[in-house]
């Protein structure tokens, strides 16, 4: 019988938990990287036994970690065996080497971007926010980083260099920052092209290469932001959150920042409608798609101000016809006096033949439905504060 297998990042360490194909008995590791934050595990769909995780610290810095044995034991890539720790427990060797590489249009690196006042702000790297292992090569990993930028490893993650086009885009230098940061948090590939790959950046927008990372476009047509001067900018969304279902890689889904709300295009991100519908507000973080079913999709509500959910009651909204038509899943959570955050990467799907959908919260609590929706069961509580989840289905 197949199993699963959630990968929890928090903001004091990650977690392993292992599931049964019913989903009713659940196993949690010991914490990972205790005191750190891990903004991002992300397993490989080439080879189940690859994990890598995102390990952060204001003292000590930003390191890949990888896992060849899921989850059990963990390394830096590229360190011997003598480099793997100091004596102050940082991690070393060539993962949390990220090198920047001159843009192709100018010729010179961008040391700077320009914030919506007009002010010039030095680029720095901060942290990974998101590790997104290749559809094709296992060996193949990309990391969308803060500020945003876009690195990719071609030797499971023992060194990182830039995918130089995406900043060197012309409208690079203009990106600003969201309130949480100026990351590049999605990175979405077409699983039947892999010369295609869709980003977003807070607050810059969505972007698509049809070329193996050469050329970017921005695609934000479409998209509203009440906060810009111009009718049509280029640049200048919040975007949240990108979803595809494989099936049909041409038809994406995006939760937008307050002013709006869920958006859908058909055309692999040329134009986008707004499909709110009935939601009960416009603002949330992340968005999924059904493992089976290509329009039934996901998102957490939020109220835009408190951000916690509505009234104090924790409902994920599941629409089957794409957006407009929005029904609350409130079954098995809490309805009442509940005031946790759903994160952008809290959000996942397994693939097993009734569609499991996975989500953690601001509080540490994670929640799994095994029946798409319908009724929520928590597989455990009082975690550090959710940063990410992510699910792998198991043979």
């Amino acid at each position: 019988m197949s199993s699963v297998r959630v990968l929890v990042g928090t903001k004091k360490g990650g977690f392993v938990i292992t599931g049964d194909g019913k989903r009713q008995k659940w196993k949690v590791s010991e914490p990972l990287f205790s005191g750190w934050e891990i903004y991002h595990m992300k397993g490989s769909t080439k080879d189940p036994n690859r994990i890598y995780a995102s390990q952060t610290s204001g003292w000590f810095g930003q390191v890949i970690q990888r896992s060849d044995d899921g989850g059990k034991t963990w390394f830096t890539p590229g360190s011997t065996p003598e480099e793997l720790k100091t004596p102050q427990g940082m991690p070393k060797g060539e993962s949390n080497k990220f090198v920047y590489d001159t843009s192709p249009h100018t010729g010179k690196p961008i040391t700077t971007h320009q914030w919506y006042d007009g002010t010039q702000h030095p680029w720095e790297f901060k942290r990974v926010w998101h590790i997104e292992p290749s559809l094709h090569d296992p060996d193949i990993v990309y990391a969308g980083v803060e500020d945003a930028a876009l690195f990719r490893s071609t030797d499971g993650g023992k060194s990182w260099h830039e995918v130089a086009a995406l900043r060197g885009h012309g409208t690079g230098p203009k990106w600003s920052p969201g309130a949480g940061g100026m990351g590049l948090h999605t990175i979405v590939q077409d699983p039947s092209n892999p010369n295609r790959m869709f980003i977003a950046i807070s607050a810059a927008g969505a972007f698509r290469t049809d070329d193996g990372g050469k050329t970017w476009k921005a695609i934000n047509k479409g998209l509203k932001n009440p906060y810009l001067p111009e009718v049509a900018p280029e640049i200048g969304f919040c975007v949240h959150r990108i979803a595809m279902h494989p099936s049909q890689p041409g038809v994406l889904f995006m939760q937008l920042h307050q002013g709006g709300g869920i958006f859908r295009s058909d055309d692999a991100g040329d134009v986008w409608q707004e499909v709110n519908g009935n939601l009960p507000t416009d603002f949330g973080f992340p968005i999924d798609v059904h493992a089976h079913e290509a329009k039934t999709i996901y998102v957490v509500p939020m109220d835009p101000y408190m951000r916690v959910p509505p009234e104090g009651r924790l409902r994920v909204y599941r629409s089957k016809t794409g957006g407009n038509e929005w029904e609350p899943m409130g079954n098995g959570l809490p309805q009442e006096n509940c005031y946790v955050n759903v994160l952008r990467d809290a959000m996942a799907v397994d693939s097993l033949d009734d569609c499991g959908i996975y989500f953690g919260t601001t509080g540490g609590q994670v929640y799994c439905s095994p029946d798409g929706g319908n009724s929520w069961q928590p597989i455990v509580r009082d975690l550090p504060g959710v940063l990410s989840v992510e699910v792998q289905t198991l043979a």
